[in-house]
């Protein structure tokens, strides 16, 4: 990166240029700026008497992910994690987090956006995520809930085919 540079270099990935030059003022460059909290909400609506509860509760567990350009080189990826416990008596627990990064891109081509946006960068976020759910829920008195790894590839493909059969085509026909 030149002298110029503001974002933070730390975790920066750069490939080479497509014709194999060593100019790195051209070559893709991605960076994590920071990772946030940006909102949480962290409920136990029905302690005490919850603590006696004898069934076994049912997981809710939904995720999304929202994507703000702030500037031509910096975009906000927050992950939204919701989950909410309840069993037959009622809500055991509910955590809603939005966790966020400030990702610093550079040079990175406009259709190789979209992947990096909703699969690599949320996959670096997740694991913080995850470590904050499983830490609150604990904070409340239960034992930590550990989500599983989201392949957010497989979303993201998902995704693209909802889109394309609200369009009316078959994904690769474009």
């Amino acid at each position: 990166m030149s002298d110029t540079d503001t974002a933070p270099t730390e975790g920066a990935i750069a490939t080479p240029a497509a014709n194999g030059a060593e100019d790195t003022d051209s070559m893709p460059q991605v960076g994590v700026i920071v990772q946030f909290i940006k909102d949480m909400s962290v409920e136990n609506p029905n302690s005490p008497a919850v603590y006696q509860w004898q069934d076994q509760p049912q997981l809710d567990v939904q995720f999304n992910i929202n994507v703000n350009r702030v500037n031509d080189d910096i975009h906000e990826v927050v992950l939204k994690i919701a989950v909410k416990a309840t069993s037959p008596q009622g809500t055991l627990y509910v955590v809603d987090l939005a966790y966020g990064g400030l990702f610093g891109l550079r040079n990175v081509p406009e259709d190789a956006l979209p992947p990096f946006m909703l699969i690599e960068a949320p996959r670096l976020l997740f694991p913080f995520a995850r470590q904050i759910v499983a830490e609150q829920i604990t904070n409340l008195g239960f034992p930590p809930l550990l989500l599983e790894p989201i392949d957010f590839g497989a979303a993201y493909m998902q995704q693209l085919d909802a889109q394309a059969q609200a369009a009316g085509t078959q994904p690769g026909n474009a």
